[in-house]
């Protein structure tokens, strides 16, 4: 039986850290942060990292480990992220992952693909090279066949980059790439991860994000803008931390591209539109048993009946 990790997921501004908080006292379980922007240092505001006071309460991890300027893969997450988990399983304690990072959840759920890892780029040039050659698509196709007909089956000769996906898959692993397909995904994984998901009304959902941004910027989000470009960490067209929803638009405001009611305006737009495709993304989770706040007479309702299921859950 594989070990279990809990799982507390949603969108943005939907109640997470609080309701996990309470979880982890009634479960002795330690928080892993499952949140792509509260890994970065010095980004709290925007990112509505947990108060002081939340962190006192229950041991969390995967927060404040890197500086905004550092590319963190998700490959890197997942191998940080499962560290934390065997540490708090060496302490008798159990993990659960709280976030709305679908990609990171996916990570420590399931094994890493190939691609994910990191294909051996002397083999990559090889393959690339025979194909290269008069004849070399339909001999990388036959040597495919070779190996793993059933994919060789499903592709065409001069579909290359798919044939060399699949010759890498067996040549680095051992195993073919109808070996490593299975009904569910999730069975490769290390962990039996239960996955819980909080949920309210999309008109709710919004008008809690948009007050969550005033909020934000009362607590003076500004500022912590200013403080970023004062360092040196300047948003970047390939992407990274100032990138994020309520960086950018404050920088481009502080640079007078934008009103500062505009930017406010984009940050709330943007939340909202982040919100619908998290929701959209853990929707389409088998795994995720839902619990909608509308649905219950108060918020201790809904964590009562929560913390239940999980014990019946982990009992089974």
């Amino acid at each position: 039986m594989k070990p279990v990790v809990l799982a507390l997921v949603g969108p943005t501004g939907v109640g997470k850290t609080e309701t996990a908080i309470r979880i982890s006292q009634a479960m002795d379980a330690e928080i892993v942060s499952m949140d792509s922007m509260q890994i970065y240092r010095g980004m709290d505001i925007g990112t509505a990292k947990p108060t002081a006071d939340e962190l006192a309460s229950v041991p969390h991890h995967m927060i404040d480990i890197a500086e905004p300027d550092e590319l963190f893969t998700v490959s890197r997450y997942r191998e940080m992220a499962i560290a934390c988990i065997e540490d708090i399983r060496a302490r008798g304690k159990m993990p659960m992952l709280v976030g709305g990072t679908g990609l990171y959840l996916q990570a420590v759920s399931t094994e890493m693909k190939l691609g994910e890892k990191g294909a051996d780029p002397e083999l990559r040039e090889e393959l690339h090279r025979i194909a290269g050659e008069p004849g070399g698509p339909q001999r990388l196709h036959d040597r495919l066949a070779e190996v793993d007909p059933q994919t060789a089956a499903k592709l065409h000769p001069n579909d290359i980059r798919r044939v060399i996906r699949a010759l890498e898959i067996y040549e680095s692993s051992g195993k073919t790439k109808s070996e490593q397909t299975v009904a569910d995904p999730y069975e490769s994984g290390p962990y039996r991860v239960l996955v819980y998901g909080l949920s309210l009304p999309r008109e709710q959902m919004y008008a809690r994000i948009n007050a969550r941004v005033d909020e934000m910027m009362r607590m003076g989000l500004v500022d912590e803008v200013k403080g970023l470009l004062d360092r040196g960490i300047e948003p970047k067209k390939e992407g990274g931390a100032m990138q994020a929803i309520g960086y950018k638009e404050i920088v481009s405001a502080l640079r007078g591209e934008i009103t500062m009611e505009r930017a406010v305006d984009l940050i709330k737009q943007g939340s909202r539109r982040y919100a619908k495709r998290q929701w959209t993304w853990f929707r389409h989770d088998p795994r995720t048993v839902w619990f909608d706040w509308s649905e219950y007479e108060s918020k201790d309702a809904l964590i009562d009946t929560l913390i239940e299921r999980i014990q019946t859950d982990i009992r089974q």
